[in-house]
């Protein structure tokens, strides 16, 4: 593993696929400032080599990919000090949000408050059949604030507000029927369910996935009728890679 900076651990693969680890982080890879600042600009660094194809979110322990953000210096704080940690946590979030690769969370054990909105950030969500989820926010005397507000989207407004305002942890299964994840590996077997999930990116144009990750961003904020008519040039500027030629005539040729 190579290690961009002491929170931030690279491994990358002959086919372009980086298992980035947060470490030295303690046991369940808490998120303070240095470890934040760390993992933000370690994903900055990777996000212009456009040889990746698909980046894992990892984490060094086994006991979470993200146990939540370290509330012992969150009790330090002040309103101003709050509003720079804060700010400092959502813009990690958006560099995973942004990332222009697919982005997979590797979910072991526990997933929990600034945790789960890193891993809401990313593309697919694969957990362990044991991950526990939760927004314990409210407990602590704050609200969960940044990107829970990409938990309605995913799992209805009821169930975010079950989330956020009761600070019940839901196990694994539950996470799946609520659609917080998309696929639960059995006992052993995450890195197993993680793989098949990069395989099935590995299928697909590299070049088509960075194009449809960007649209599903702009089709988030955008009303309907301008996210169908800014897919056309999406649609056309696909065409000047080469990629949907080679591709449809790898498809043409297997069919005769």
């Amino acid at each position: 593993m190579d290690m961009l900076n002491l929170h931030c651990g690279v491994d990358r693969d002959s086919r372009g696929v980086v298992r980035l680890t947060i470490c030295n982080a303690g046991s369940l890879n808490i998120l303070g400032t240095s470890v934040i600042n760390g993992v933000r600009e370690g994903l900055q660094a990777l996000a212009s080599d456009h040889g990746i194809r698909a980046l894992v979110l990892a984490g060094q322990s086994e006991k979470s990919m993200i146990g939540g953000a370290d509330i012992k210096e969150m009790a330090t704080l002040d309103q101003k000090s709050a509003e720079i940690f804060i700010t400092g946590l959502r813009d990690l979030c958006e560099a995973v949000r942004t990332f222009p690769a697919p982005v997979i969370a590797r979910l072991p054990g526990w997933c929990l408050g600034g945790g789960l909105e890193v891993a809401a950030a990313c593309d697919f969500r694969i957990a362990a059949d044991d991950a526990r989820f939760g927004m314990p926010e409210v407990k602590v005397g704050i609200p969960s604030v940044i990107h829970a507000a990409l938990l309605p989207r995913l799992i209805g407004w009821g169930r975010a507000r079950w989330l956020v305002m009761t600070a019940e942890n839901i196990d694994a299964p539950t996470a799946l029927a609520w659609g917080l994840i998309d696929r639960i590996a059995p006992q052993g077997d995450l890195d197993a369910a993680v793989e098949q999930t990069v395989a099935k990116l590995l299928e697909c144009g590299p070049g088509a996935l960075r194009a449809q990750k960007a649209l599903l961003r702009q089709w988030e904020d955008l009303p309907l009728k301008e996210s169908v008519d800014l897919s056309i040039g999406v649609f056309g500027q696909c065409y000047l890679t080469g990629e949907p030629q080679r591709l449809m005539q790898d498809f043409v040729n297997r069919k005769r």
